[in-house]
């Protein structure tokens, strides 16, 4: 039996012993540790104040700014001439493209000069020598031909070893997430085969402006935002990029205007110049020189510097690889749309997003449903949904998997697609359709980016989408960024899209081309990742739907949907989720949000909604080009 006891107090003096007289109290150990803590913690705090004293000396305003009248964000009038426009993401690559036509050179000198011009004044969205997927088109003949664009895993990358690491996805900023260059060898290709002028003739303003500077753009200074903290990791992870980008002051802010070079950059444009003159000098013509160009690239010391870094940075590169890499011409994916006929590139990359989806709508009386009304945003919605589930479900390198891209483009698909149309928002990515008998392909044996868009006087036009970023380790002393596409592939066995040695993973960079029923031609793309895509049809719904001009399309506010897996690492989906540009959202978020649809606000003029570019020829022979306010989108005509 238990009674409650009550206890008498403790206190400190009831336990207390008597002490002898001659006997010392010990100093407790505790008391020594806490003054030399008190002390080392009045260290850390001198040092601490010390750095922050020191870190506020340090000049954090502008380095050398340079005037710069900034286009993005400012309306204008439609661009219109009689011989020439171009288009591109920057003022300077726009400038040099003309600079080029104003010399006596094609589309395709034009193409070569305004992509040499991206890499530097967009480097960080745009690196050389990254993917750039282009079409090309004959103005005699009216032919349309697709280079692909975008390079090849390294043979060392297969599933096995990436899932052996535990990656689910490619990490972005691993060297494991480079893939093998394609730009050298696309501008090569072009300029063999269409072009009239050297490399060193198109190369020229690229490195007068990598060498003389250009106002850092407010794209720029977006992409390139980090706060403190995130300058000094980029400076101990990335010691050669924070080199080049930040120029080694990781305490100064980016600012618009600030002088920006690239002068390693530069370097590397002018020592290609220098194989292709070498191979000149030794009596080789204008196509030995071209071929002297990419050796130096992809065999040369060039190719040596990449596998090096590689060999140090725990890469997969090798000299087999670089040496074995090649694009190709190649028939671009076609698609009629209410007697217009599309183009886009091939499976490889996402492209014929955009014919799948205007395919689905070509069934849809939209003036009826009235220019982005809710029922008529709530439409191209689910014809983007469905489009990109099959995206997922069906597209990848055609050298890989047998993609049925006729079925998945023909009006009878497009009719089954269109009859799954609902009233309310999909709840998720729905599933995909079926254009065959099978579920998915077999495969065979075996966050930004920019554009550009020109047309000459005889009507050859070229356009290209370049992209790359700079997180994983660049080419010391070269200015290369060799980016990190491969996070565009899937780690899923079962993904048409999945990493297999030697493949080229589905990127979202694409160009588009128009033939017109009336007899005009357009040439058109876009940067924006998964939006690329939803902002080209859009764009194009305005021009060949609602009879818009160029620039007044491109200057529309436009919707967006996450409702599918992101083609970047982790590839998160958001169920449900629209963006809308702050007009559209001001006046159909509530009616959207009744169908089921989590609807965000995007500023007007956010970049996150692309930034397209498009040049056009009328049936009289006009020439007009639209330039996109979203973005710095320049645009010229004569």
């Amino acid at each position: 039996m238990c009674r409650n006891v009550r206890a008498s107090p403790v206190t400190p003096r009831s336990l207390e012993l008597p002490v002898p007289d001659d006997v010392a109290p010990a100093r407790p150990r505790r008391s020594r540790l806490r003054r030399w803590g008190r002390r080392a913690a009045a260290a850390v705090l001198a040092l601490v104040l010390l750095l922050l004293a020191a870190y506020a000396a340090l000049p954090k305003g502008p380095r050398d700014p340079m005037a710069f009248d900034s286009p993005k964000g400012e309306t204008r009038p439609l661009a219109s001439g009689s011989e020439y426009a171009v288009v591109a993401g920057t003022p300077w690559a726009a400038e040099a493209m003309r600079d080029v036509l104003e010399r006596g050179g094609n589309a395709a000198d034009a193409a070569v000069a305004g992509l040499l011009a991206l890499n530097v004044t967009f480097g960080e969205a745009a690196s050389f020598p990254g993917v750039a997927p282009l079409l090309y088109r004959d103005g005699a003949t009216g032919s349309v031909t697709s280079y692909v664009g975008t390079g090849t895993a390294p043979k060392a990358a297969t599933l096995a070893k990436f899932r052996a690491k535990g990656w689910d996805s490619v990490p972005e900023m691993d060297i494991w997430a480079q893939l093998l260059p394609a730009s050298p060898d696309v501008l090569v290709a072009l300029l063999a085969e269409h072009g009239t002028m050297t490399f060193a003739d198109v190369a020229a303003p690229a490195v007068r402006i990598a060498r003389e500077g250009f106002p850092i753009h407010e794209v720029m200074a977006e992409d390139l935002d980090m706060s403190l903290v995130e300058r000094i990791g980029f400076q101990f992870l990335m010691p050669e990029n924070a080199e080049v980008f930040t120029k080694g002051e990781w305490w100064r802010p980016f600012h618009v205007g600030d002088r920006f070079t690239r002068p390693e950059l530069a370097a590397t444009f002018e020592r290609l110049a220098g194989a292709e003159r070498a191979a000149r000098a030794a009596g080789g013509d204008r196509t030995a020189g071209l071929d002297a160009v990419r050796a130096y690239f992809y065999t040369g010391p060039i190719a040596d510097q990449i596998v090096a870094l590689h060999e140090d940075e725990g890469g997969l590169f090798t000299e087999e690889d670089l040496a074995g890499y090649a694009g190709g011409w190649e028939e671009p994916v076609t698609a009629e749309f209410r007697g217009h006929t599309i183009r886009t590139n091939g499976t490889w990359s996402q492209g014929i997003v955009v014919p799948m989806v205007l395919k689905i709508l070509e069934g849809v009386d939209l003036k009826a449903l009235g220019r982005n009304s809710p029922e008529y945003v709530h439409t191209v919605l689910q014809a983007i949904d469905l489009a990109m589930a099959d995206r997922e479900a069906y597209v990848g390198d055609p050298a890989f998997v047998e993609v049925p891209v006729a079925r998945l483009l023909s009006a009878e698909y497009a009719a089954r697609q269109r009859a799954r149309f609902g009233d309310r928002a999909h709840a998720g990515t729905p599933a995909p359709g079926t254009p065959e008998a099978t579920s998915a392909p077999d495969p065979l044996v075996g966050k930004d980016t920019t554009h550009l868009a020109v047309v000459d006087a005889a009507g050859d036009s070229v356009t290209l989408t370049p992209s790359d970023f700079p997180l994983t380790p660049m080419v010391p002393g070269t200015g290369l960024n060799l980016g990190n596409r491969m996070q565009q592939f899937d780690l899923d066995p079962g993904s048409p899209n999945a990493l297999a040695p030697g493949k080229r993973p589905r990127i979202t960079p694409h160009a588009v081309m128009v033939d017109e029923a009336d007899g005009g031609r357009i040439s058109m793309g876009t940067p924006g990742g998964d939006v690329q895509a939803q902002a080209n049809v859009q764009v194009l719904l305005d021009v060949l739907v609602w009879g818009m001009d160029p620039q007044r399309a491109v200057e529309e506010p436009r919707f967006l949907s996450l409702n599918f897996p992101s083609s970047f690492t982790p590839h998160a989906t958001e169920p449900r989720t629209v963006e809308l540009e702050a007009p559209l959202y001001d006046a159909l978020h509530t009616a959207l949000e009744a169908r089921g649809y989590t609807v965000r606000r995007l500023d007007r003029w956010d970049k996150a909604l692309g930034g397209v570019g498009i040049v056009r020829t009328r049936p009289d022979g006009t020439v007009q080009a639209g330039a996109d306010p979203h973005e710095s989108t320049t645009a010229f005509v004569r």
